[in-house]
């Protein structure tokens, strides 16, 4: 629940996802403190093979971050400006490497949050391949870094064999000529 609380000469912006707190005029900085969604809610955690080691390993990221403003102004950021962390990234290798296939996309397998990502999702079910499938819309942060990452601005993106593959297009054109089925068969024998 959203909300507006003024304390003492502060005026604070509450939401689930993040908190702004504005001094009044007298002062001219502004202090925000985000707290990012977690990677998994408690009722995905026991349906998801990851849940666990994502949970844990990115349990850091779900703390307070605080930057100073320089107006009145609030500022409206959801991730830091390097989103991409050492620890993050460590996370992500090993994520990465531990599925022969894995999709970080815009909601799950069964209810896809974009067209895009419900487009390599069926491609991946009529290939019959086992897929892990990573919802990015539930961290900020780890959307943000995944864009690092990958050097890849945009969902979904495709992961094979631990080797990033490309993202909607990429697959479609790949699923079309052939070399996506080949390359799945590769890797999931292996």
């Amino acid at each position: 629940m959203a909300g507006i609380m003024n304390m003492a000469s502060q005026t604070v912006f509450a939401s689930p996802s993040a908190a702004i707190i504005r001094p009044s005029s007298a002062s001219s900085s502004a202090v925000k403190a985000s707290f990012p969604l977690s990677l998994f809610s408690a009722s995905k955690a026991s349906s998801s093979p990851l849940a666990p080691s994502l949970s844990a390993n990115l349990a850091a990221f779900d703390k307070p971050r605080l930057t100073k403003a320089k107006s009145n102004f609030p500022r409206v950021t959801a991730a830091p400006r390097c989103a991409l962390t050492p620890e993050l990234k460590t996370t992500l290798d090993t994520v990465i490497t531990s599925h022969k296939v894995l999709l970080f996309m815009k909601g799950t397998k069964d209810f896809p949050q974009c067209g895009f990502s419900n487009t390599v999702v069926q491609i991946l079910n009529s290939c019959k391949v086992p897929f892990e499938a990573i919802d990015i819309l539930e961290n900020e942060f780890l959307r943000q870094g995944l864009k690092e990452y990958s050097s890849w601005p945009t969902f979904p993106q495709l992961y094979i064999d631990g080797e990033f593959f490309g993202g909607c297009d990429i697959t479609v054109d790949a699923y079309k000529s052939g070399e996506l089925q080949e390359l799945l068969e590769r890797a999931t024998c292996a």
